[in-house]
């Protein structure tokens, strides 16, 4: 008989061991919510992990048992990554910005039986309580001197109090490697929220493809910033890939402001971030206004919305920091393309590189993806046509809890992305529009991620947006929506006549509004609803 390979379960709880015995005394570095920095090696959080876990025994939760938190990117929030799902239980992570009936959906939904809160965030759980059916305890991430005097919620536990008197020696248990390790719940723009549970085999395999330096470049010199939230896809799987790479890892709580971004990066001497552009947008802003540089930052992984060739090009002219430039999606894991530069592709000019990383970068292994009509046929990968995306994989979903949403899942596993896009004969993939979102004029498609992009290039303008308006010809016509940078005076003119030559004719947006702030998802994305909620009913001059 020939030999084969042992069938051990990759498993969660091997990521932390593996962290605690090579790289024991590497730093994990996080703002708290109280207040102090606080800094521990991952041997420490091993073994606090292990407490959390027998705490959890202790009250009751057993394989596949859910729990949620509602926290920030902490050492606690880092604890519970590996202490809920260690034991089997689900690692439930909710998102504390979307709006409380979502929270309460999401929570009911999933049947969590706790849920562990930070501090300043407990008033959402209090707002939604009473609605709350399954869950039997709440734990707030704080200590007793910093637990609230009085609560809704009746019988608040303490988490430092929860752990303190548990000798965190548990040996983690085996199962089975399919077991459900974590979830997360797509962000709810358009009906309810649904579930996305990923299981210890998809996360470890992701965690792996993950730590190939060609998508994210770490190793034990590597200082990592995650500014992408624990609470959103598994904070793209840094927080398992970091460990496994012996990376110092800095948390920044719950302070994203520019100043505070700024100051953790500074003293900590970060080399790699990743986070939304609105973030870095806002990193870039203070650091001008501040005359301070990046000094330590090599690369920054910049995800959740098309990034501009405006901010790729700041990054380096004002810093040197290299972006790299991810596509991804929860049901995804969520890491589908990352920017990956070809051999001689890193000694271009730098317009010509960063053309390459204003792309949603090259499909990373393990992740096929194709372009279909809207008939479900293949369409050409030489970068001529757009179609609709779809992708499959070891670590890509194949169905949303409890059955929801079973459109989005085609024959032989394609999973439909809802994004519209081009791949190029060198795997480059362009994404040209959500598939809700694109503009349809004249029977021809008009790209808003293109439009958006291209007008953030224009000096004084901070952000832009793109939806479509009715018009009584064409269908539609393109409504450019802009930001102005502070004490800025751009208009509709500067506007209009820097995008000329720069985007085909017939693409120029028909009017350009200004407003205060273009609205964000709980995730960071603009909010294409909301827009055409305030613009409904809107003229277009030439209409």
């Amino acid at each position: 008989m020939l030999g084969l390979m042992q069938d051990r379960p990759l498993l969660i709880s091997q990521i932390i061991d593996f962290a605690a015995a090579y790289h024991s005394d590497v730093e994990i570095v996080s703002r708290t919510v109280e207040g102090p920095i606080h800094r521990y090696g991952y041997r420490d959080a091993q073994k606090r992990a292990k407490k959390l876990a027998e705490a959890l025994q202790g009250l009751g939760i057993k394989l596949g048992d859910r729990v949620g938190t509602i926290a920030w990117n902490t050492y606690r929030h880092f604890e519970l990554y590996f202490g809920i799902s260690g034991i089997g239980a689900v690692l439930h992570t909710l998102n504390p910005r979307l709006a409380p009936e979502h929270v309460a959906y999401i929570a009911n939904h999933a049947e969590d039986q706790i849920i562990f809160v930070d501090l300043n965030l407990l008033p959402i759980v209090e707002g939604v309580w009473a609605n709350l059916k399954t869950v039997k305890h709440v734990v707030v991430m704080t200590d007793r001197a910093h637990m609230p005097a009085s609560s809704k919620i009746p019988k608040l536990l303490c988490y430092e109090e929860l752990i303190a008197d548990k000798p965190g020696t548990l040996k983690w248990p085996d199962f089975d490697e399919r077991t459900a390790s974590s979830l997360c719940y797509t962000s709810g723009t358009t009906g309810n929220p649904k579930g996305v549970l990923y299981s210890h085999r998809s996360t470890l395999i992701h965690t792996m493809m993950s730590c190939n330096g060609s998508v994210i470049p770490m190793d034990p010199d590597t200082t990592v910033l995650p500014v992408v939230p624990m609470f959103h896809a598994n904070a793209w799987g840094l927080v398992y890939a970091a460990p496994i790479c012996g990376a110092k890892m800095v948390f920044p709580g719950a302070k994203l402001d520019g100043a505070s971004v700024y100051e953790l990066l500074d003293k900590e001497q970060v080399t790699l971030s990743a986070g939304v552009p609105t973030v870095w947008l806002a990193l870039l802003d203070y650091c001008a206004q501040n005359k301070f540089k990046m000094s330590s930052v090599k690369r920054t992984l910049i995800g959740g919305s098309a990034v501009p060739v405006s901010m790729i090009a700041r990054f380096w002219n004002e810093h040197g920091v290299e972006v790299v430039q991810g596509w991804g999606m929860t049901e995804m894991s969520p890491l589908g393309t990352t920017t990956r530069f070809n051999r001689g592709e890193r000694q271009l000019p730098d317009a010509e590189r960063f053309a390459i990383t204003a792309k949603a970068g090259r499909p990373v292994f393990g992740c096929e993806m194709k372009i279909v009509d809207d008939a479900g046929q293949d369409l050409p990968q030489d970068g001529s046509v757009s179609g609709n995306m779809v992708v499959r994989g070891p670590w890509i979903v194949s169905g949303y809890m409890k059955g929801d949403g079973k459109s989005q899942f085609g024959a032989d596993d394609w999973f439909q992305t809802g994004d519209v896009c081009k791949i190029e004969s060198d795997g480059s993939v362009v994404i040209t529009d959500r598939s809700k979102d694109v503009i349809k004029s004249g029977g021809e498609w008009i790209s808003s991620i293109d439009l958006e992009n291209a007008a953030m290039g224009c000096p004084g303008v901070a952000e832009a947006a793109v939806i479509g308006v009715p018009h009584p010809k064409w269908d539609e016509r393109p409504l450019l929506i802009v930001v102005r940078r502070p004490e800025a005076e751009v208009s509709k003119g500067d506007v209009l006549k820097f995008l000329d030559g720069k985007i085909a004719k017939w693409w120029m947006p028909d009017d350009v509004q200004f407003i205060d702030a273009i609205p964000h998802g709980a995730t960071g994305k603009i909010l294409k609803t909301a827009l055409r909620k305030q613009f409904e009913g809107y003229k277009l001059p030439a209409a």
